[in-house]
């Protein structure tokens, strides 16, 4: 976590899909350390859970999928087949074996075996921080899974053991509902034990455990319950808009009073290549997402190269109305950034619209190595305006309300034109519109899109199939193919939702 939690090389070995290796497996001399004599000191527990903060990196990942799946981006990049499985998936023309799709899964449970590591030893010692650190350890695996069901639906539930081999291979898919049943649990238990600030940024706190939790009762339709846990949140205090909303994604604004949780990155601190970039220790979403210019570099300033992926499309400019104060810290315009620097050249590439992520981009900084995969610019994973438009949804649709969304939709619109003569009514459309205007770019769309069921936008889009993604077809081979592909992905007439 960026300069603030040192990453630990400790000796849990463990998975990075269900069959990667075998995790139980420790070849030790006699005195020697192993995975199931680790745990002695509260130290070697602190040691074991920055293992699994240390996954959340990988979210860069979810970062560009959620966007390019979704009608706000093209995928983009230096040609048309470059990074194929990220180009299938902006075409909707995904399949179980894109690789893409089985990063996510075996990264996702690369941190839930890490996570389940220290609840099967998490009697062996005991240490006055130990409920804090078991409740943040629930929340980093409840993010986790929570990730996995957005993206594939039913999944293997494990919640007391490392994923084994053999568990692996014996694990059934567990119901969706049952996996949220699960982490809805979690994140409750985990509430009490957990602080609203804690000293170290970037590690899990109660507002963003309740703003999880209420994010899950959304995507769950438990309207009632996730009002009421966002407006937790809300009364706490805590947390407050940005005045200024081009402030908001800067390297030195990271931790803000609208930061719920955030994802920590590194500066200048490569550990990683473009074969391992599940190591890197930068942001490698701002690298892949920025222009590809050319020429004198210090005619770039104040950003650096990138790989031109994520294209955000002419559609989603269109939707911002004069006034709209998010525009230009969302869209980067490459044609008035010319017209203010003619000096600057750069590479159009592919399904160029003149656009990029302008939240996401790569600084000329203090960088190492490939400037690309070494930017530290944190993800915000939680913002507290995405709070107050998922409490205005929720409050809409429950059955009682627990807050007005005609407030809470307004106190985000205000902020976005500097006042209030530019407000709508608080319904469905609007609260909608408003999530995409306020979040475009931070990999929250294409979910939204399926949750709601606004899908038609969504270019090669498929009802009943892309509302969920195949499950890759590699772990349903190595789970001795007893699982039931999700349903228009299927070779056989074995499928499910």
């Amino acid at each position: 976590m960026q300069n603030k939690i040192t990453k630990i090389i400790t000796l849990l070995v463990l998975a990075f899909s269900f069959n990667a290796c075998d995790d139980y497996l420790d070849i030790t001399k006699e005195g020697e350390q192993s995975s199931e004599n680790f745990f002695n000191s509260q130290q070697d527990y602190e040691d074991a859970l920055i293992g699994v903060y240390d996954l959340l990196g990988t979210n860069y990942l979810n970062h560009i999928l959620g966007e390019i799946a979704s009608d706000n981006a093209y995928c983009g990049g230096e040609r048309p087949d470059d990074v194929t499985d990220w180009q299938q998936i902006d075409d909707m023309i995904h399949t179980p074996d894109n690789e893409a799709l089985r990063n996510v899964w075996k990264w996702m449970y690369a941190g839930i075996s890490r996570a389940n590591y220290i609840v099967e030893f998490q009697d062996k010692v005991d240490f006055s921080r130990k409920p804090e650190l078991l409740a943040e350890n629930l929340f980093l695996r409840s993010y986790y899974y929570f990730e996995l069901v957005k993206f594939f639906g039913d999944v293997p539930l494990f919640t007391e053991n490392r994923v084994s081999v053999a568990d692996s291979q014996s694990a059934e898919r567990t119901a969706k509902a049952d996996v949220y049943a699960k982490i809805e649990a979690d994140l409750t238990a985990a509430i009490p034990n957990l602080p609203w600030v804690q000293t170290q940024p970037g590690r899990a706190t109660k507002g963003a455990a309740l703003a999880l939790l209420g994010k899950i009762y959304l995507f769950d339709k438990k309207y009632d319950e996730a009002a009421t846990e966002f407006q937790k949140v809300i009364s706490s205090g805590q947390y407050q808009l940005v005045a200024d909303y081009s402030t908001i994604f800067l390297n030195n604004n990271e931790n803000n009073s609208e930061s719920v949780f955030e994802i920590q990155y590194s500066i200048g601190v490569e550990g990683a290549s473009y074969d391992f970039l599940e190591g890197s220790e930068g942001n490698v979403a701002a690298g892949f997402m920025s222009p590809r210019f050319t020429g004198d570099r210090t005619n770039w300033a104040p950003y650096d190269d990138g790989n031109t992926f994520s294209t955000p499309v002419q559609a989603l400019v269109d939707l911002y109305v004069a006034g709209d104060s998010r525009l230009n810290p969302t869209i980067f315009n490459m044609s008035d950034f010319v017209a203010a620097n003619p000096a600057v050249t750069f590479d159009t590439r592919n399904e160029y619209t003149g656009y990029y992520n302008h939240k996401y981009m790569v600084y000329q900084e203090s960088n190492l190595g490939d400037t690309r995969i070494t930017h530290g610019n944190n993800y915000r994973a939680i913002r507290y305006s995405d709070v107050l438009l998922m409490a205005a949804e929720a409050n809409l649709l429950a059955s009682a309300q627990k807050n007005n969304p005609q407030d809470l939709l307004d106190e985000v619109r205000d902020r976005a034109f500097g006042d209030s003569d530019h407000r709508v009514t608080a319904n469905l459309d609007n609260i909608l519109l408003e999530r995409r205007l306020e979040l475009a770019g931070e990999g929250h769309r294409f979910f939204d899109q399926v949750r709601t069921g606004k899908t038609i936008t969504i270019s090669g889009f498929k009802t009943e199939k892309n509302e969920l993604f195949p499950i890759p077809r590699i772990e349903i081979e190595l789970a001795g193919n007893r699982w039931c592909q999700n349903k228009g992905y299927a070779t056989s007439t074995c499928s499910t939702n």
